[in-house]
């Protein structure tokens, strides 16, 4: 199949595109590469240097490649900024998202698989989540992907949109090939692995008087790779579970301290931690429910245990320590800026 992956020069996007490599598709990526990098592309997969906002160029891109489906990972995504710059993720994931799904009923394109969120749920009301709790965003985030949520829907019931919606708890873990690289880095797993020595910069642990086994907050973190494998499932299976939204996670719950604590044992060293206040709005336990995904989708995650996450993170950290800014150009890359060449072959 021929298939657009917007986003996919980002962490979760970079992998996703492996996978679909690897399955024998035609892959077009799509990213601005504000947050993503050019050498995180698989080198048999064409890089178009585009905004998915940018309508004359995505509709060329359309008319040029006959795409049989869209995997849909681009947007904003620091909860911290989007508590102070709102409009920037209400454009991009919202704005940029009607304006890809238009171009792609443009073009007859009708299946599209989406990169939600769990902050779609904000507050638990209990535990795990499971996609029938109450969803109500506490950023704007979370906001921007429930909105687009809720479009797609309307879009299915309208214009015959064929979509599934994939809420990500916590994305973590590498391939032997791409890994997570933020700039700035806010997830955990990056941050504990980068205070391993020689640089000895403590880890923040922002509370340690929840009510937990530990006091530090409860996590739950899905392998990236796993989070692949779903959207390669859900689209051999869009006819039938159209419209479907699922939750990604590992099910277990780890906290704070034990990731540090798992992640020293890895390293074979201590990691040096620094108590400081809770951060507002930082529920004490997130934890998701998957068995829909695993029923429906017949998802059955391969990483099951925080430590295989880690020790994957720990080898990509090592061999990239300075993230993709160490890497090689990928000259085999196929790079393209929107101008008309010849047709993906399907």
């Amino acid at each position: 199949m021929n298939i657009l992956v917007t986003g996919g020069a980002g962490y979760v996007g970079s992998i996703v595109t492996e996978e679909l490599v690897k399955k024998g598709h035609k892959i077009v990526v799509v990213d601005n590469l504000k947050q993503g990098h050019r050498s995180a592309v698989h080198p048999d997969a064409e890089l178009v240097i585009i905004d998915i906002a940018d309508k004359e160029r995505m509709d060329r891109l359309f008319f040029r490649v006959n795409f049989d489906a869209v995997m849909h990972l681009a947007g904003e995504t620091v909860i911290e900024h989007s508590m102070t710059d709102p409009k920037r993720y209400f454009h991009n994931n919202i704005i940029g998202g009607i304006n890809l799904i238009d171009i792609m009923l443009r073009h007859h394109v009708n299946k599209l698989i989406f990169s939600s969120t769990a902050a779609t749920y904000g507050e638990p009301v209990e535990t795990p989540i499971t996609e029938n709790h109450p969803t109500m965003p506490v950023n704007s985030y979370g906001e921007s992907k429930l909105i687009f949520e809720r479009i797609l829907n309307w879009y299915g019931q309208a214009y015959g949109l064929k979509h599934i919606a994939f809420r990500y708890f916590n994305a973590a873990g590498a391939s032997e090939q791409y890994g997570e690289d933020h700039r700035p880095e806010t997830h955990l797993i990056p941050n504990v692995l980068g205070a391993a020595p020689p640089d000895k910069a403590p880890v923040n642990i922002f509370g340690s008087d929840y009510p937990t086994r530990d006091g530090s907050c409860i996590r739950d973190y899905v392998h990236v790779l796993d989070i692949a494998q779903a959207h390669i499932l859900a689209l051999d299976k869009i006819n039938d579970l159209r419209g479907r939204v699922y939750n990604l996670g590992s099910g277990e719950g780890y906290s704070v301290l034990e990731v540090i604590e798992a992640a020293s044992r890895i390293i074979g060293d201590m990691i040096p931690v620094k108590i400081c206040p809770r951060r507002p709005g930082d529920p004490a336990v997130l934890t998701a429910s998957s068995d829909k995904a695993r029923t429906e989708l017949g998802w059955a995650p391969q990483f099951t245990n925080l430590e295989a996450i880690l020790q994957s993170s720990w080898l990509w950290a090592k061999r990239h320590p300075q993230g993709y800014s160490d890497m090689p150009r990928l000259e085999s890359v196929n790079i393209s800026i929107g101008r008309l060449r010849t047709r993906v072959p399907a």
